[in-house]
């Protein structure tokens, strides 16, 4: 039988990682909280939402580097599962405004003006807190599944798979887009009031959901680095680096590739979730190819196969767009699909290979996977 491989954990990136930790989960709301609004130290609501929001980001590109970075599976759809677990939520949300809303029906708003008489049946599971999170999670998992399975059972992989993933992005939008769909058509589900009775308008509620997604990305973190770190881990590493080896050591590629996929998307799913809260809006928008895309260049400029990584390109990449879309909004698009060429061609292991060169450390390199009588890697 093959010993299992321990994967060398950086211990640096570890102490770093809970350092970071701390400072966002325990300085930052405190900040908000004790100094004076005055006060340079004083971190604002406005501030601390948009942290939020960055960090919940950082779960999504989390799932996009574990699939890609370690298995070299490139996906331009994780836009989509990060639609369906903000959507499942936004329904709840939205179901909760009830006679608040500005028609003073039970219905959302915009089944009133589209002169929808009743509540459509796939609506009622949304109507708890507990239907929105199963289905946040859930539904995005299930579809990842299926079209898991059908792909990479039919071995498609490489360019094809990124199409066919851009195809599925762009499928979904147009579906979203329909008022038929009954989600609120292009302007998707917007004006939510509160969360298990918590007003969202209140700035400590806000404050309990940035702890909430500083512990999930804590989490999602770990999952992924406990994957990464186990002989699973190896076997996507292998994949990536040459998987007709994989193969012919008598591994099953494409059942790694789904379970990958799907926990990629339980993480888009939980981003998603977290998302819509913070931020009172979810619209087809949101979904389509264009931010698919953008998770890439998050990943590929903090640093692809690192985890660490991703989280750093996800939170870089928003905090620029937030300070240079005040000054240049037009020319932001522009702004990122350069600095994602000047990455790629210069700086190939992102925003941690530069800093790894500044401290004069070498990129540590993964176990191979080691067969009687062969070796995949």
């Amino acid at each position: 039988m093959p010993e299992p491989v321990p994967v060398h954990q950086d211990s640096r990136e570890t102490l770093t990682f809970f350092a970071v930790g701390a400072l966002f989960l325990i300085v930052v709301p405190l900040l908000n909280v004790l100094p004076a609004e005055s006060s340079w130290l004083h971190v604002s609501d406005f501030r601390l939402n948009q942290f939020g929001k960055f960090l919940a980001f950082a779960i999504l590109a989390l799932g996009l580097d574990l699939i890609w970075g370690y298995c070299g599976v490139l996906s331009l759809g994780q836009g989509v599962f990060f639609g369906f677990g903000a959507y499942c939520m936004g329904m709840y949300l939205t179901l909760q405004i009830g006679k608040e809303s500005v028609y003073g029906s039970e219905l959302p708003d915009f089944m009133v003006w589209t002169q929808v008489k009743e509540l459509p049946l796939f609506w009622y599971p949304f109507k708890s807190f507990i239907g929105g999170f199963l289905g946040a999670m859930l539904v995005p998992m299930l579809f990842a599944t299926i079209f898991g399975f059908l792909a990479f059972r039919s071995r498609i992989k490489g360019v094809y798979f990124a199409i066919i993933t851009q195809a599925l992005a762009f499928a979904t939008w147009l579906v979203f887009n329909r008022n038929e769909t009954r989600l609120g058509g292009t302007n998707g589900l917007t004006d939510f009031k509160q969360v298990l009775g918590f007003r969202l308008s209140d700035p400590s509620t806000q404050r309990g959901l940035y702890i909430l997604t500083v512990l999930a990305l804590a989490a999602s973190y770990l999952l992924c680095r406990w994957i990464v770190s186990s002989r699973a881990g190896n076997v996507l590493i292998a994949i990536r680096d040459s998987e007709s080896r994989v193969t012919f050591s008598g591994y099953t590629p494409w059942m790694y590739k789904l379970f990958v996929f799907v926990v990629a998307a339980g993480l888009a799913g939980l981003s998603g979730m977290l998302y819509v809260p913070q931020v009172g809006i979810i619209t087809p928008a949101q979904i389509g190819v264009l931010p698919s895309l953008e998770v890439v260049i998050w990943v590929a400029v903090g640093g692809r196969g690192t985890l660490i990584g991703a989280i750093l390109g996800a939170v870089a990449v928003n905090y620029g767009r937030s300070v240079l879309t005040n000054y240049f909004p037009e020319a932001w698009p522009f702004i990122l699909g350069g600095l994602f060429v000047v990455v790629v061609t210069m700086f190939p292991d992102g925003l941690v290979g530069i800093i790894r060169k500044l401290s004069g450390r070498k990129k540590t390199h993964q176990p191979l996977i080691k067969a009687e009588g062969s070796t995949a890697a």
